[in-house]
């Protein structure tokens, strides 16, 4: 029977080396080796008496059987996760999420996420990137990440997009720069500090950088810093008056360590989208996806 012939093992290692291009890729993403890969290949290509691949010169291409057999193969992947996910036994997906994420998302709601994430899919392993949108973008691209938790621009609108929420920013500084600024000082009146902030190619950062050059303020006295998290100590020691996101700086606000500064301008909200390519993703994607909202929402 073609059951004894052909595994979900060798459908799920064809779908990989499509989406991510390589041999390689795909055997790192499944976690084994590469000739592995290559025998769960050569296996549903004798059974079927088809070439789903040509191979040449270190590249890949889909036969016309390959095209073909391909949506075929992916409908049996997603039917036999369904047919587990009805049965309400999530336990038995033992798969691995390649998730990519900014550094917001890993300094602040990443660990609710990854807390709903286990309570969902008790061995789901989960594969972390933690990188600047732009990269996680390009990751994703190259099929070489199944979900990304990011904030825009997109290079291209071909994956799906589900909108998160948002992360407002603030200004603030601890006590001792606080009180040497007015109540509500204007932009100028906080350049006559350091501002401290993060990557120069972040929306917030390219907008802070634009209003500065529109007021003739000094952008030498923005100082960035390339890890997000590394701005709190600067700021907490007095280096400056930052401009970071408010759920980052909410614990010390609390505790008082920082203090919020009233100003007359900051940029516009990041928005943050669950990006996934729907063709080809687990039906455990689109639930981490959903699970993000939540996660995000929660904290």
């Amino acid at each position: 029977m073609i059951k004894s012939k052909v595994t979900l093992k060798q459908l799920e290692a064809f779908a990989f080396i499509v989406d991510t291009g390589t041999f390689r890729a795909a055997a790192s993403a499944l976690g084994t080796t590469q000739p592995n890969i290559s025998a769960r290949i050569t296996a549903p290509e004798t059974a079927l008496n088809v070439i789903l691949l040509i191979r040449d010169a270190g590249s890949l291409r889909l036969t016309t059987d390959g095209q073909k057999l391909l949506q075929k193969m992916r409908e049996v992947l997603w039917a036999s996760e369904a047919l587990i996910e009805e049965a309400g036994r999530h336990e038995l997906i033992e798969e691995t999420l390649r998730l990519g994420v900014t550094e917001l998302v890993a300094c602040t709601w990443l660990q609710t996420f990854l807390r709903l994430m286990k309570d969902a899919y008790t061995k789901l392993r989960i594969q972390l990137e933690v990188d600047l949108s732009t990269a996680i973008d390009s990751r994703l691209m190259e099929g070489q990440l199944d979900l990304a938790l990011q904030t825009g621009p997109f290079k291209t609108k071909s994956f799906t997009n589900e909108a998160l929420g948002q992360e407002h920013y603030c200004w603030v500084a601890n006590t001792e720069l606080s009180h040497r600024l007015a109540a509500k000082p204007a932009l100028d009146k906080l350049f006559d500090l350091t501002v401290i902030t993060h990557a120069k190619n972040s929306q917030a950062c390219a907008a802070l950088h634009e209003v500065v050059k529109e007021c003739g303020l000094g952008q030498e006295r923005i100082v960035h810093s390339s890890a997000l998290s590394a701005c709190l100590p600067m700021v907490l020691e007095g280096l400056g008056v930052a401009l970071l996101p408010e759920r980052l700086v909410a614990a010390d606000v609390v505790a008082g360590n920082l203090h919020e500064i009233e100003s007359d301008w900051l940029p516009n909200p990041l928005l943050f989208h669950a990006r996934y390519a729907p063709a080809r993703s687990a039906r455990y994607v689109e639930k981490a996806a959903t699970i993000a909202k939540v996660a995000m929402q929660q904290n």
